[in-house]
């Protein structure tokens, strides 16, 4: 079911029932009428170069098999999982590689998607790390930047949405493994209690 954006955030919380929603940020149509935007831009610049793709797990999983779908141009995925946050709100700043990649990027035009920039610790790390492999390009693809909780500067390529220093859920991102399946991005009530 579309979730209009002329829809308020108490008739969209009832009806996925989640009392644990403050407001919504972006309603479903929001996101799919930006990620179109994003996949022809980034269809334009990758054309004929077969980028991969890859998805940080868990939260960009969403994202990623959208923006798929929008990309008219031939490319290939792949995953990592990366760990800084544990089942906390903020990021603990230690950044480990929890699933590595599976296939060698050296030479690949590399386009990092992610569900959330905030800190920038995690993906600084994370550039670095396929820059350093030997990757031709390394790109990010990012559907939210919370850029005023910025620590390490990060460039987003490609980016959807700027939020406020909240903390939201929804079309992926969750907290303690709940709300992923929202199909709208929200902010959440009270996180820390």
């Amino acid at each position: 079911m579309a979730i209009s954006s002329a829809q308020s955030s108490a008739e969209i919380n009832s009806e996925f029932n989640n009392p644990n929603i403050a407001r919504t940020l972006f309603s479903e149509e929001q996101i799919r009428e930006r990620i179109k935007i994003l996949g022809a831009e980034i269809a334009a610049d990758y054309a004929g170069l077969n980028p991969l793709l890859i998805g940080v797990l868990k939260g960009a999983c969403f994202f990623l098999s959208d923006l798929l779908r929008a990309i008219d141009t031939r490319v290939s995925i792949e995953f990592m999982a990366i760990s800084s946050y544990g089942s906390s709100t903020r990021t603990s700043g230690e950044v480990r590689i929890v699933k590595d990649l599976d296939v060698a990027i050296e030479g690949r035009h590399i386009l990092v998607v992610e569900d959330i920039v905030d800190t920038g610790l995690t993906l600084s790390y994370l550039l670095a790390n396929l820059a350093s492999r030997g990757a031709a390009s390394v790109k990010l693809a990012a559907l939210l930047d919370k850029h005023e909780r910025r620590q390490r500067e990060v460039k987003i390529d490609y980016l959807g949405f700027q939020i406020p220093d909240e903390f939201v859920v929804g079309y992926g991102l969750d907290f303690a493994e709940r709300y992923r399946n929202l199909p709208f991005i929200a902010v959440l009530k009270n996180p820390e209690a």
